[in-house]
């Protein structure tokens, strides 16, 4: 029987070592979502030879992530639906990529109904057009940052330790004036605040007139994508999130020349949201699937 337990900053290394293998552009692939979102999802972890193998609950349901790594796949999914009957539940994988898809199919013909997960398809944009926002279709961003410049006395400065507190005002007045709930996320920014630097996150704050107006965090997620965590800011003042997106953008290209495009995360199956990343215009998703054992 496989041995689950709650994942810890102590895992990084060897779920590092088995993300690094799969190189997959899903955000679901990043030890810090792993972590982060640990106790929203009661996230298990173990790890099977190259393989890594979580079991979490969405909706009071239960379901696994798909065996990413290297190896046999064949005997890791057994061991999944060996530890799905033992505790009476269907085998269920849910936040499979088209790849990871099609390694399934491969391996268990006709043996699982598929299903789409739209609303944690990953949005992943070009960096280079995220730096520069040119083109008609990105002309509205442009106008909104000219009027951030003209209206602002602004800078744009690498997050530190101490600066972090001053983010996490921004975080708790964005939360006060959203009109979802946001206890899930909170609970994951949380981790976030408080383990920033073993994360190994990095992050860069907006100031208007000195003060810290926005601020947002990513990583590099695999060989040719960057992953943004977080992005908040003050709503009121126009432009103040496309200017954070476009210059946290050009750090990216600065520090990391090789990488290509941003993984910017899913919509929650939030309008709001979906309508906010589709403005920037994505040059693909990452589409997710659910896959069930007949």
């Amino acid at each position: 029987m496989i041995e689950f337990r709650a994942v810890t900053l102590e895992d990084k290394q060897w779920i590092k070592r088995i993300t690094d293998i799969e190189d997959s552009r899903s955000g679901d692939c990043c030890f810090t979502n792993i972590f982060i979102w640990d106790e929203v999802f009661s996230k298990r972890v173990a790890q099977l030879g190259d393989r890594l193998i979580m079991k979490l609950l969405y909706q009071e349901t239960p379901f696994y992530s798909f065996p990413i790594g290297r190896g046999e796949l064949g005997p890791a999914i057994m061991e999944l639906k060996e530890d799905a009957g033992f505790h009476g539940v269907p085998l269920r994988i849910r936040g499979m990529t088209k790849e990871s898809l099609t390694q399934l199919e491969a391996e268990f013909p006709d043996q699982f109904d598929i299903s789409e997960d739209r609303d944690i398809f990953d949005y992943v944009y070009s960096l280079e057009k995220m730096t520069t926002l040119a083109g008609k279709k990105l002309h509205g961003k442009r106008n909104h940052i000219n009027r951030f410049v003209e209206n602002n006395d602004w800078s744009f400065e690498p997050i530190t330790t101490d600066t972090l507190l001053q983010c996490m005002e921004i975080y708790r007045k964005w939360a006060r004036e959203v009109d979802h709930d946001v206890l899930a996320e909170t609970r994951a920014m949380s981790r976030v605040f408080n383990h920033y630097e073993e994360l190994g996150l990095e992050g860069g704050i907006l100031r208007s007139g000195g003060d810290v107006i926005g601020f947002t965090m990513g990583e590099r997620l695999n060989s040719d994508t960057y992953i943004t965590h977080v992005e908040k800011a003050v709503s009121t003042i126009q432009g103040a999130y496309p200017m954070i997106n476009r210059e946290f953008s050009r750090f990216i290209k600065e520090k990391y020349p090789d990488i290509i495009y941003v993984n910017r995360e899913d919509d929650m199956g939030l309008e709001n949201l979906r309508k906010a990343k589709h403005s920037y215009y994505p040059e693909f998703m990452v589409e997710k699937f659910t896959a069930v054992w007949r």
